[in-house]
């Protein structure tokens, strides 16, 4: 597998988004903003909205949305890498859904709570055809207290945000089937990967599950490793962010590992898929601060916008 850096030097990189121009889109969390990588590997700031934005979605109206966790301290007990901490800091700005206009860089808010209960830590978001979207909050560590995260679906013009799975454990990525019928999210210090089958956009149905959150386990990784954010390819496979054991994890619909993809990094974090025929893997090895490409054996899934 031949890996090309497109960027380097970036403090924590998460969420890219492959645009038609041949940009990426991605974040600094340590930063923290939102650039435009070019092909050249030119970094240009397109917002810094403060807090840590991590997950980046193109919405209907052509906007990026954006998940904010708020703000993390990094550890430094760890060489050569960058490393968040899980727990919550004291300059924690709160968790929130953002919309940001690319031509201005404008910022605004459209979610910061769910009936009544402010988020913590917003991860990830994937828009379905409908145009709404269904977005984690991570949750996050205080002292000895461990918030819960969950699983949220919302309206893009702000009038409305739904509770749909919760309590998860440190849930990150989330994605959608290529027929918009199954929505699946991946926990991080569980590496784990669940499914909810859906009956319509933003609806679960659930039937016949043995989980309190009403989602069926697909996937659990043996020892210790910790899944981050996903995308899907055209096929159905999930494609997943792998740390410790750094690289992409390939799981089929059924749950069956496919493949293990190894990258010179311990946090690989996020991927998207971008080029022509979306067989190019645009991957954020954050820990030490780049976003690389590599060619990719099957076609990403065409995300809605």
């Amino acid at each position: 597998m031949q890996i090309t850096e497109v960027a380097t030097g970036l403090r924590f990189p998460e969420g890219p988004v492959a645009m038609p121009d041949g940009t990426v889109l991605c974040v600094e969390m340590q930063e923290p903003r939102i650039d435009r990588v070019h092909p050249d590997g030119k970094v240009e700031v397109v917002a810094e909205p403060g807090g840590s934005p991590n997950g980046l979605a193109i919405g209907p109206d052509g906007a990026l949305y954006v998940c904010n966790s708020g703000g993390y301290e990094y550890r430094d007990d760890v060489p050569g890498m960058l490393v968040p901490s899980t727990y919550l800091p004291a300059h924690h700005s709160g968790g929130r859904i953002e919309r940001v206009d690319l031509a201005t860089g404008d910022v605004t808010v459209l979610y910061s709570e769910c009936d009544g209960h402010a988020f913590v830590s917003p991860n990830d978001l994937v828009f379905d055809d409908s145009g709404g979207f269904w977005f984690t909050d991570h949750g996050r560590w205080r002292e000895r207290e461990k918030t819960h995260g969950g699983l949220y679906y919302a309206r893009s013009d702000g009038s409305s945000v739904q509770e749909m799975a919760y309590p998860l454990d440190a849930p990150n990525g989330v994605g959608l089937a290529p027929d918009g019928k199954r929505v699946y999210v991946a926990e991080t210090f569980t590496g784990r990967l669940y499914a909810w089958d859906l009956s319509a956009p933003g609806e679960i149905d659930r039937a016949n599950s043995l989980e309190a959150h009403g989602g069926h386990l697909l996937t659990g990784l043996p020892g210790f490793q910790l899944f981050d954010s996903l995308a899907v390819e055209e096929g159905g496979n999930v494609v997943v962010g792998t740390l410790v054991n750094g690289g992409l994890t390939v799981i089929a619909p059924s749950g069956d590992v496919v493949e293990h993809a190894p990258f010179p990094d311990l946090l690989v974090t996020n991927v998207c898929f971008g080029g022509p025929d979306r067989r190019t893997a645009y991957v954020t090895c954050s820990g030490t601060g780049k976003l690389v490409s590599v060619p990719w054996p099957r076609p990403g899934l065409q995300l809605a916008f």
